[in-house]
């Protein structure tokens, strides 16, 4: 890996966000206990999550923790710096870097229920301030 390649965020594909939304609710887990919970959402193969999951090790997206028999693998980058760095990219080629044209689409919908928009109003409130 190139010493500048180290600060590059990483950009899962569909397939492997998939297995870090599991990892990131359930914790650090093993290749079963993942495609399990995938098994709820999809039909999905074993050796195939198991073999997502050996190339986001390879990629550095996961850690291995070899120490036990049962390969328990975990989330390198947290939660929030993953979403942000794919939310900023989202914004920048989707609405020309204007968050304000995405809140207004996703507003627009009227998908957002009461709790939620009094919610918004709070935060938009806070940032005021």
């Amino acid at each position: 890996m190139d010493m500048k390649d180290q600060n590059k965020p990483i950009e899962p594909t569909k397939s492997e966000l998939e297995i870090l939304q599991v990892l990131w609710k359930q914790g650090p887990s093993t290749v079963r206990a993942v495609n399990d919970e995938l098994l709820k959402q999809k039909d999905v193969n074993y050796t195939t999550t198991l073999k997502l999951m050996q190339i986001m090790a390879d990629k550095g997206i996961l850690k291995r923790n070899e120490s036990q028999m049962k390969h328990v693998y975990s989330v390198v980058e947290e939660e929030q710096a993953t979403k942000a760095h794919l939310v900023d990219k989202f914004v920048d080629s989707m609405y020309n870097g204007s968050a304000g044209k995405l809140v207004m689409q996703l507003l627009g919908g009227n998908k957002t229920s009461q709790q939620e928009l009094q919610e918004i109003k709070d935060l938009l409130k806070k940032l005021e301030e």
